[in-house]
């Protein structure tokens, strides 16, 4: 995982210099390894050399005493009583010779590295010796970090009979293969040491070559923006891969461009869409009751009624209200970042709420207050929009095989102004518990959907909240809140 972290750069830095550590590190192995193969080979063919001298060192004592003694097993101690010394010390090599049955029959003096010598051969080493088309037999030993081998022939008579068995041990001196070898080593490892520098200083200008270009693309890739017109990237002298990669990143910009322009078109014209939604959707809001009062009005209108003044005075401050919201409505529509405009007034909650509650004439709807005065600072329309549309939801939701009530309550709770509404309707399903406030979203027949997330934006617009609770089948209780100040 850590090495995912680094960057490209150091990657290809870390790889180059890795790759000239493994290189040098498998030249000095196959060099050692070279050396214990040739230091094998040397000793192999030395002691072979060797044997062959000694061999015809041997043939000639022998030719050389025939007129002295008979040429047998028998009397090779006696043909070699003092001339064996002579060989060793020609030879520099010890020299033991025993008879065909493996016993000893004579050796030159000086010790082996203080051994004892065998005073017979193992039978193993006869059996190789008889059994082998060469009739000749090396045994290997170590002992005390030093490895010797130890040779065996036949000496033969002038009709090539076997004779007697040639005994030659002989100790693999490596001290001065040893020595060329260290010399070897420390010479090369400087030579590394060259290499791995020059190899640091090209990786670090190769990586920072390559990357170079790259960073130029990553750079002007995290400052592309859906938002601004965005630079082409322009790089000479690059790689064909690099080449592609900027030419690449060159069309997406001018598609983007593109695509940005069309999609601010998309957005201006769904902005508007919805605009003229909400528009519609308010300024349908107080139409329904409206109607119903104005028909009511005309229902129960008698102009004898001592109280007609004062009724018509009422309805037609009713009426009054709900056409000035609809003009604030339709007026802020000719500008959209003010509709609807907010103006912050000092207003008695309480009045408002009722002012707001009487273009419903449904007499299951019911209000209720903690005291006569609420004071707060908030728009009059825009409370009484939150109010209207929290109503008419509640009037929406109710069945038609159950007694509807809703209660309308103004109250406080730690200095901030607390408004419910609360239904028997038929509740909020836990599907769509999380989709409430959602823009367009309704489970009614009819509506956009526009009108509980048009008041949560103008709750929260003034530093509030909205939220509810509801059971299926039993109702629903929104709770309004926002501070006094």
């Amino acid at each position: 995982m850590k090495l995912k972290k680094l960057s490209l750069r150091t990657r290809i830095f870390l790889a180059m210099i890795l790759l000239v550590l493994m290189a040098s590190i498998l030249i000095s192995a196959v060099a050692i390894y070279q050396y214990k193969e040739e230091t094998h080979d040397y000793h192999t063919e030395r002691l072979g050399r060797k044997e062959d001298n000694i061999q015809s060192h041997i043939k000639r004592v022998i030719n050389g005493r025939q007129n002295t003694w008979e040429v047998k097993t028998e009397n090779i101690p006696l043909i070699f009583k003092e001339e064996i010394y002579n060989i060793a010390d020609i030879h520099k090599l010890q020299i033991i010779l025993y008879d065909l049955e493996g016993s000893l029959l004579i050796t030159s003096k000086a010790s082996f590295q203080k051994q004892e010598i065998d005073e017979c051969i193992d039978a193993h080493i006869l059996n190789e010796l008889s059994n082998t088309s060469e009739h000749r037999y090396v045994d290997k030993l170590k002992e005390n970090g030093e490895t010797f081998q130890s040779s065996y022939t036949y000496i033969l008579d002038n009709r090539s009979k076997p004779l007697a068995i040639l005994n030659i041990p002989y100790l693999e001196n490596d001290d001065f293969l040893s020595k060329e070898l260290n010399e070897f080593l420390e010479r090369i490892s400087y030579a590394y040491l060259f290499i791995l520098l020059t190899a640091i200083g090209i990786a670090f200008l190769l990586s920072k070559y390559i990357t170079k270009s790259l960073k130029t693309i990553s750079d002007k890739i995290n400052t592309t923006r859906l938002e601004k017109r965005n630079e082409r990237i322009e790089i000479d002298d690059t790689s064909e891969e690099i080449s592609t990669l900027v030419s690449s990143y060159n069309s997406m910009i001018d598609e983007l461009e593109e695509s940005a322009v069309q999609l601010a078109r998309s957005e201006r014209e769904q902005a508007w869409r919805e605009m003229a939604k909400q528009v519609a959707h308010e300024i349908k809001n107080p139409l329904t009751p409206m109607r119903l009062t104005v028909q009511n009005f005309q229902r129960k209108f008698d102009p004898q009624d001592e109280n007609i003044h004062s009724k018509l005075d009422e309805y037609t401050k009713t009426l009054i209200q709900q056409i000035d919201t609809m003009s604030s409505i339709a007026s802020a529509f000719s500008n959209f970042a003010k509709m609807p405009a907010q103006q912050n007034e000092t207003l008695n909650v309480v009045n408002i709420v009722k002012l707001a509650l009487d273009i419903f004439n449904e007499d299951y709807i019911f209000f209720t207050a903690e005291k006569e005065e609420i004071i707060a600072k908030f728009d009059r329309t825009q409370l009484i929009r939150v109010v209207t549309n929290l109503v008419k939801n509640a009037i929406q939701a109710m069945p038609n095989n159950k007694t509807p009530k809703i209660v309308i309550n103004v109250g406080t709770n730690n200095g901030d102004v607390v408004i419910t509404v609360a239904d028997n309707g038929s509740g909020v399903s836990e599907d769509n518990k999380d989709k409430v406030f959602e823009p367009k979203f309704t489970t009614k027949t009819s509506g956009m959907g526009l009108g509980l997330a048009m008041v949560k934006n103008i709750v929260e617009t003034y530093k509030g909240s909205i939220s509810f609770v509801s059971e299926k089948n039993k109702g629903t209780t929104f709770k309004v809140t926002f501070p006094k100040e």
